[in-house]
């Protein structure tokens, strides 16, 4: 077979470092682990100060909704031309550029706020700028692991990325709520310093990570290249639309929206709800520690169909759940499939996926995970503000259902390894 980089004329680095025998002892991957994982924590800390930072200047939770929506959004819609830049340039660099321009933005911001000139539209411009640097770091970040580990140890690295980024949601948010309660300015100072040594880890990756395509600037085909990438290679079609649905269905903010809802009215005190969220909270993390485990032993297909059921079955004991605790435990128990299948989906993406579009296909599909988001939530409050949490958790599994009917195809059912499947020319 050809490769993708003989059919296309495309020249990769040569002479590139071998990888550890050892993913443990890979310093090039664990360097850019550690440095995500700096700014995943300071990301995660600087997203829970804002909305506190507002309301303590505007009081209006209205305008920290419209802050978080735009910064969702915002990352949402840079993925794409995120995509094309890991494509493009040099991927050490845009990782170092993302997070050196995010701790001078969030440093100015600490000193904005210790002097007193900060405003709605002064936080507005800097979460979405903040969020800009998210975009396009996002599928930088996710595109390098195959320059970096040998093509057996990728599903490792993908299942050792969730732990950094569950980590991150479990971690950040507590370390901001405590620094905003020392001083407004702590959780952005903090964050700045976080993104700085991120930046600085980036530059110990010795081995080269960009792919010289010959390919210069944007244009409407590359925006749409990782799109018609994905539409064309029927399995990760396939796994493209339960990914989107699940995402609309059983996103965080949606179902955390809808326990709190429906916690409150059924007049259940605030603290039994808190202790709901943070047992539902706590899936995640489990299923990042657990998936390495899980997907050296248990089939792709077994993972994909069992994951995909797994909500339409939840949304029903979520309908009938007779208090806020268990309702945080059926969702605890949704949220440990996420790291597992994020894991063996990323891999499939990068053993699939030529490494000169990795950029551009990671790029498409975090915008339609993404975007899925917002969707989700918006449903979530309508139909319980409309009908109750019954028709929320009745439209939540509906819709999981109608998602993971792709699962049961005979595509899905045999799938093989990602290892056992070779990249796609093109």
């Amino acid at each position: 077979m050809v490769s993708s980089s003989e059919a296309t004329g495309v020249v990769l680095d040569e002479g590139l470092p071998q990888p550890s025998p050892s993913l443990r002892r890979n310093w090039n991957f664990q360097a850019l682990w550690t440095s995500e994982a700096f700014a995943a924590v300071a990301k995660e800390s600087a997203e829970v100060a804002y909305p506190l930072l507002i309301l303590a200047t505007t009081g209006s939770a209205f305008d920290a909704g419209a802050v978080g929506a735009a910064q969702l959004l915002t990352a949402s819609f840079m993925a794409i031309p995120g995509g094309i830049l890991a494509d493009r340039i040099g991927r050490r660099f845009l990782l170092m550029s993302c997070d050196l321009i995010r701790a001078v933005l969030l440093g100015v911001f600490g000193v904005l706020i210790l002097t007193g000139d900060t405003s709605l539209p002064v936080i507005f411009a800097i979460s979405v700028l903040s969020a800009v640097c998210l975009g396009i770091s996002n599928p930088t970040g996710l595109a390098v692991v195959k320059q970096l580990v040998r093509p057996d140890q990728v599903k490792q690295a993908t299942a050792q990325n969730q732990i950094r980024f569950f980590g991150a949601t479990m971690v950040g948010p507590p370390i901001g709520g405590s620094l905003f309660g020392i001083a407004q300015s702590l959780p952005f100072f903090g964050a700045a310093g976080s993104f700085l040594v991120g930046g600085v880890l980036t530059q110990l990756i010795r081995t080269p990570m960009k792919v010289v395509t010959g390919a210069k600037g944007f244009s409407w085909s590359a925006t749409w290249d990782g799109f018609r990438f994905l539409v064309r290679q029927p399995i990760l079609r396939l796994m493209m639309i339960w990914i989107i649905g699940s995402n609309m269905a059983f996103t965080h903010s949606s179902v955390f929206l809808a326990i709190v809802a429906t916690a409150k009215s059924r007049g259940e005190p605030p603290s039994l709800i808190g202790v709901a969220l943070a047992v539902a909270g706590f899936g995640g993390i489990a299923g990042a520690l657990v998936a390495g485990w899980v997907l050296k032993r248990v089939r792709p297909g077994v993972i994909f169909i069992c994951a995909a059921w797994a909500g339409p079955v939840a949304a029903i004991g979520l309908a009938t759940a007779p208090g806020a605790i268990p309702l945080g435990i059926i969702v605890a128990c949704v949220f440990v499939r996420a790291p597992i299948v994020n894991a063996l989906f990323l891999a499939y993406i990068a053993k699939m996926v030529p490494d000169e579009l990795q950029g551009r296909v990671l790029g498409a599909v975090m915008f339609m995970s993404m975007i899925a988001t917002p969707i989700g939530v918006f449903f979530v409050g309508l139909i319980f503000s409309a009908a109750g949490p019954v028709w929320v958790f009745t439209a939540i599994g509906t819709v999981a259902a109608l998602a993971a009917l792709p699962m049961l195809s005979r595509r899905i059912r045999t799938l093989p390894d990602p290892e056992d499947i070779a990249e796609v020319t093109v």
